[in-house]
């Protein structure tokens, strides 16, 4: 029913990924896999309702806090996660790390530790940083069974007075670990007892693979925490802005949402993301669906290729999100002389480890949100670099 095989040529539209790509990378025509959107268009149902909206012609100041947002929000979490929200306690901001700046200058102060799990999404650091806090990393651990987090390390961190926040990551990026109930009931436990507020960004929520299950921070929260999600990335919607959250207590959320329309101004949501979150939770579940598929296989055919040329890594697709979370260090290649190779003879842009903090030496993390013809060029360049350096 849907095609995502077909390329759709992102350049000249001030795409991140493919336009901008020499930002990062320092050279302009390589074959990007990078910033986590997708190459494919969006799902049928939210271009329709777009369009429907466009044709209307008037767009003036809108409103988040309307009926059929709301009600849109309440129908996804028990459709897809089983889990009864309170729409009394959501909220709407442009976009999740906004989201969590906010939270962050709300619920502790400059100087304080913000406790999390590393590697991490790089915004992560940028967002605690910029807000003169500073990050307290608790390292996840590989181990056989998958990524671990090991509970004593973080209740050493959770424990120190001047860490005031656990910012977490639900599916976390880059390892794709997805926090079972129990892992989640812990860390529940660990913050209320040492009074930590805790922010869980759960934007990769709906990219859980096989038989692992996302459970909503809602379902397990104690004490004072938030739940911050967007559709943009399930339906490839970033550019039209729009994420929104569930803030547990009354007074954070009034205190949040004094700062998001009086100190920001921001309180003027834009009406194509609600008009496509609306759209997409009521009937883009078919489309999510055949996505996910697809996606799914193209982390099983990286692993295959992978595999196939490098036994000795043994890299295995994450149980969330579309980013392969690769280990190399199996191989003992230098990362600097890998993107070297990488950037200036294969003509190719994947993401190094090292982005997301120390812990991510020896990785790459490539971006499958892509027709499989594009990822196939991906990979053997991939494969074509690293044998170079063998």
């Amino acid at each position: 029913m849907f095609d995502f095989s077909t390329v759709v040529d992102r350049h000249g539209t001030w795409c991140t990924q493919w336009d901008y790509v020499a930002d990062r990378f320092g050279a302009a025509d390589l074959l990007p896999f990078t910033i986590s959107d997708m190459d494919f268009a969006t799902a049928p149902c939210i271009t329709d309702a777009l369009q429907q909206r466009i044709s209307h012609g008037v767009f003036g100041y809108s409103r988040w806090k309307n009926d059929a947002f709301l009600a849109a929000v309440a129908h996804w979490f028990h459709q897809r996660f089983n889990s009864q929200i309170d729409t009394h306690t959501l909220v709407y901001g442009p976009s999740v790390i906004y989201m969590v700046s906010e939270l962050i200058r709300l619920w502790s102060k400059p100087g304080d530790g913000i406790v999390v799990h590393t590697p991490a999404y790089d915004a992560f650091y940028k967002a605690v940083e910029g807000n003169q806090r500073h990050i307290v990393p608790v390292a996840m651990e590989k181990r056989a069974t998958g990524w671990q987090c090991d509970m004593a390390k973080l209740e050493a961190a959770l424990s120190q007075p001047e860490n005031s926040l656990l910012l977490l990551c639900s599916p976390q990026n880059p390892t794709g670990k997805v926090w079972t109930r129990s892992e989640l009931q812990t860390i529940a436990g660990l913050c209320a007892r040492h009074n930590v507020a805790v922010i869980s960004d759960e934007i990769h929520m709906d990219m859980v693979w096989g038989n692992h299950t996302h459970t909503p921070w809602n379902e397990v929260a104690r004490g004072k925490w938030a739940l911050l999600t967007s559709g943009s990335k399930s339906f490839n919607i970033p550019a039209l802005t729009g994420a929104y959250g569930l803030i547990g207590d009354d007074e954070s959320r009034e205190q949040y949402l004094s700062a998001l329309k009086g100190r920001d101004g921001l309180s003027s949501p834009s009406v194509l993301a609600l008009t496509a979150h609306i759209a997409a939770y009521h009937q883009g579940e078919p489309w999510l669906d055949a996505l996910r598929d697809y996606l799914e296989a193209n982390l099983h055919f990286i692993a295959e290729r992978l595999n196939g040329a490098f036994p000795a890594l043994n890299w295995q697709p994450p149980e969330a999100t579309y980013l392969a979370w690769i280990d190399l260090s199996a191989l003992g290649i230098d990362d600097k002389a890998l993107q070297k190779e990488l950037i200036e003879q294969q003509k190719v842009a994947i993401m190094p480890g090292y982005t997301y903090g120390v812990e991510g030496n020896g990785f790459v993390r490539l971006n499958a949100g892509c027709p499989r013809s594009k990822l196939e060029q991906g990979v053997e360049r991939l494969i074509a670099g690293i044998h170079s350096l063998l």
